[in-house]
Formats: structure tokens, C-alpha cells, sequence
């Protein structure tokens, strides 16, 4: 194991839960229906296919533009309820973190996330100076589950695919990781793996403890 590449929605931080709120209470007072079905497909993905899928989804019943409004008000309670307070983080996370830090396993990020917020969201939760690499979704044309941003990070930490690890939450991520050549675990966050994930996950974990544990098994094995 020479290099762990996180995602961060839903991996490093409980983001997604939070994002999912400040999508229901727009549901709620907009009367939207189906909204955490529509965010569910959301995951994983950038900032224009998420306007693409909330704009498919409503806009027959809601009118055309629906996508930007609920965007746009979405952003507005984000931003009052966390550009001072830091997001919620994963369990487990610092831990494994630390470990990998101890243990001088290179550690970068490959986030769909623009790199300004992923750098912002990280530096108010402590954890930036623990990544040596960070890439965000504006560094790619096309997000995942294209291999592409995995292959950016790889090459930007001067590994080879094949001697990096991937830690993944979604469908897309995993299959972006799979594409790239790497190694995919998968911690499952708001959607469970189906058989397509169980197929292409090296291993697929309950949450960051066992993924830990999984490192430091292979780490005494290499011993």
C-alpha cells in the first residue's frame, strides 16, 4: 500500500446527510416531492450533472429552472450553517488519518466537489495539512464515474494505479476508481452496495475503524 486516495462526501465528512437537510427544507416549504429519491442521485456526481438530474426530475411538474432555484437557495442555508462551523465528520476518520500519517503512506484527495470548497472544508475541520494531494472536480472535464480524476491524482502523486487504494462511498466513485486501475474499498454511506459494487469493491467496509483495520493488518503482514 503505497498511496490512499479519499473521497470526501460522505467518506471523510457526513456532508451528504447535511447537504440532504438543507435539500428538505426547501422540499418542504417548496412542496417538491420525492426529494431525498432525487438526491440519492445526486450523489457522486458534479455540480452540472446534479442540475441536470434535479432539472429532469421537476421541471415537467415545477416549471423550467426549477434546478438553479433549489440550487441556489440549497447554497444559502449551507453556507449560514457551516462556513463557520466545521461539517460533521465521518467516524473514525482522524484515526485513520493518524495511522496513515505514522506510517508514511502518501494520502491524497479526489473529491467531484470544486478544490476551493473541498480546501475550505478541510482546513475548518482540522484535517488539510494530513493530504498531500488534493484535486477537485473543476481540474476534470468529465466527472465520475470517468476514471479521469483518479488517474490525475495518481499521476500528481507520481504513483502508478495499480499501487494506489481508493476510498469510496458511491456507486460512481467506485466505478471512477475501478476504471483508473486502482484499488476501490468502499464504506457505504447513504446508498448500501448492490451487486454491481460488490463485483468491483476490493472489499467493502461498515466504516472508517474496519477499513483501518484492514491496513493495519496488511501493514504486518508486510513486516
Amino acid at each position: 500500500m503505497e498511496t490512499v486516495i479519499f473521497d470526501m462526501d460522505g467518506v471523510i465528512f457526513d456532508s451528504e446527510r447535511a447537504c440532504l437537510s438543507c435539500w428538505s427544507e426547501i422540499a418542504e416549504k417548496w412542496g417538491l416531492d420525492d426529494v431525498e429519491q432525487v438526491f440519492r442521485k445526486c450523489i457522486g456526481t458534479n455540480d452540472y450533472q446534479t442540475r441536470m438530474i434535479v432539472e429532469e426530475s421537476y421541471a415537467p411538474k415545477y416549471g423550467a429552472g426549477i434546478s438553479e432555484k433549489l440550487l441556489k437557495e440549497s447554497s444559502r442555508i449551507w453556507h449560514l450553517r457551516y462556513d463557520e462551523n466545521a461539517l460533521p465528520g465521518k467516524a473514525g476518520v482522524v484515526e485513520l488519518l493518524e495511522f496513515l500519517k505514522e506510517n508514511n503512506v502518501a494520502v491524497g484527495l479526489a473529491s467531484s466537489t470544486k478544490k476551493a470548497s473541498v480546501e475550505r472544508e478541510l482546513k475548518q475541520a482540522g484535517l488539510y495539512s494530513y493530504f498531500d494531494s488534493i484535486i477537485g472536480g473543476d481540474a476534470v472535464k468529465i466527472s465520475k464515474p470517468d476514471p479521469e480524476i483518479y488517474l490525475l491524482a495518481c499521476r500528481e502523486m507520481g504513483v502508478e494505479p495499480k499501487d494506489a487504494t481508493a476510498i469510496e462511498d458511491s456507486y460512481n466513485g467506485i466505478r471512477s476508481a475501478y476504471a483508473a486501475g486502482m484499488r476501490p474499498i468502499m464504506v457505504p454511506d447513504m446508498i448500501p452496495a448492490d451487486d454491481e459494487m460488490r463485483r468491483l469493491a476490493a472489499v467493502i467496509c461498515r466504516d472508517l475503524p474496519e477499513v483501518k483495520k484492514i491496513f493495519e493488518k496488511e501493514m504486518r503482514e508486510r513486516v
